[in-house]
This record gives C-alpha cells, structure tokens and sequence, in this order.
C-alpha cells in the first residue's frame, strides 16, 4: 500500500512507523511546511492518504484528496458539521472515505455499549440523568472531543428524555456550545465536561445517575500508538473500496 501522511505531528509519526512495521510505502509526507504539495499531481498513484490535523484545515485536505480520486482516512475532529458535504462528494465522485472520531477499538466499543445501554434504559422506562466526561493533553483546543460528542449522539439516538447537549470546558477558548456552569443545563441536555491537564492521551466517561443509583462506562487510552494502528487498519481496509465508511463497518 502506498500511502500519504497529512498532518506529521504525534500522530503522524505514529501512523509512519506503524505503516512502515506492516510493509507499507510511506511516499508523501505533508505537514505545515509543504502544503502546497498536496495536490493532484503528489497525489497520484497513491492507494490512500490518512489525514489528522485541524479543525481548520481538515476540510480542505479531505476535499483535495477526494477531487484527486485518492481514497483519504480522518481521524480530525472539531470540523464535522461539514462532513456531510464530503461524504456525499465521495459517492458523486465515486471515490472511497472513512471517518471516526476515534480509532481506537476499545473506544469503539464503548460506543456500542452506551448506545446498548442508553437503548434499555429508554425500553425500561427509567429515570437517569446522563453526564459525559472527557479529558485529554492540553495541546488538544477544541473540546468537547470527537469521542464525547459521538457518545452524546449515541445516548440522544437512544434516549427520548434527552434532546441535546452543552459543554462546560473552564479555560476552553475553542469549546463548541459552551455553558457557564453544568447547574445552567436544562434536564433535556447533556453535559458534557471538558478537561485539558498533562499529556492524558484520552479518557472518557459516561455516566447514567438516578436517585438510587450510577452506572458507569470509562475508558482511558494509555498511548497514542493505539490510535495510530486503527487509523492504519481502516486504510487496508479501505484500500481497493468505493463508498463512505466508519468504525461499524471495519468492526462488522
């Protein structure tokens, strides 16, 4: 597989060694430095490129990957309110894409398991409040993370008595919406807690509280490695692949 690195921070030279350990060709590397080389030309004859930058800048590469016809992985997070119009790019194009907020499998069985729990709770017809919590380094500025806002769709998928979610992220700039103080929330709304503290890779939490009693589902990832081999799976896996493709369907 020959694949394009966009973005060569942590995460980039974890995904390199990685494709290097499983005998792929890493053949282009483009980080803030060269920009401009990601382009149709640099693009070309490339089964993949795996993309994890920015917010403000992941719309573009994915977009310049996918007029390129190069089938593109993105593990971004903080942009996704335009992804929608990049999926349905690839199918017009008839090109190959795959997103997730978190590549990590144990974090994608979380996902399952709150959906399932937040699914039983609704059929029972009981009484819980929902909390998520979510800390990770602080290099990482937007909040709430990816992960947490997939385990909130997950519980208002699921759960009639909630309809929305809020963020309390103190010392946040880049928190999406943000609420003073978790009293402020509505009992419809999820709140969501962000921290950014150390070099914390990433923990997540939701938690199902009634008058009785609390059900809890953590999950702390110890390296970034974990995400970097993921992100390195789902481009195999996408590689020869037309369509628009997530974690469900790599995990199936």
């Amino acid at each position: 597989m020959k694949a394009a690195i966009i973005g060569y921070g942590k995460m980039g030279r974890e995904i390199e060694k990685i494709l290097v350990e499983r005998g792929h060709d890493v053949a282009l590397v483009i980080d803030t430095g060269n920009t401009a080389e990601l382009d149709a030309a640099h693009l070309a004859g490339l089964d993949v490129a795996i993309e994890f930058t920015t917010p403000a800048t992941a719309y573009a590469n994915i977009r310049t990957c996918l007029e390129a016809g190069t089938a593109v992985v993105s593990g971004t997070t903080g942009w996704t309110g335009r992804l929608p119009e990049l999926q349905e790019l690839c199918r017009e194009r008839g090109g190959a894409m795959f997103y997730a907020s978190n590549y990590c499998l144990g974090v994608n069985l979380l996902f399952r398991l709150n959906r399932e729990l937040a699914s039983m709770i609704q059929r029972l017809g009981a009484a819980y409040d929902v909390r998520i919590g979510e800390v990770h380094h602080t290099q990482k500025k937007d909040a709430p993370s990816g992960t947490a806002i997939t385990l909130a769709e997950g519980v208002l998928d699921n759960l009639a008595s909630k309809t929305s979610w809020v963020n309390y992220a103190p010392g946040i700039e880049d928190a999406a919406n943000r609420v003073g103080d978790p009293a402020d929330a509505t009992p419809r709304q999820i709140v969501i807690e962000s921290v950014r503290e150390g070099s914390v890779p990433g923990i997540h939490s939701v938690c199902y509280q009634s008058e009785d009693d609390c059900l809890e589902l953590r999950h702390t990832i110890r390296n970034r490695r974990t995400l970097a081999l993921g992100a390195v799976v789902a481009a195999e896996f996408l590689c020869g692949k037309r369509g628009v493709y997530g974690m469900d369907d790599l995990m199936q």
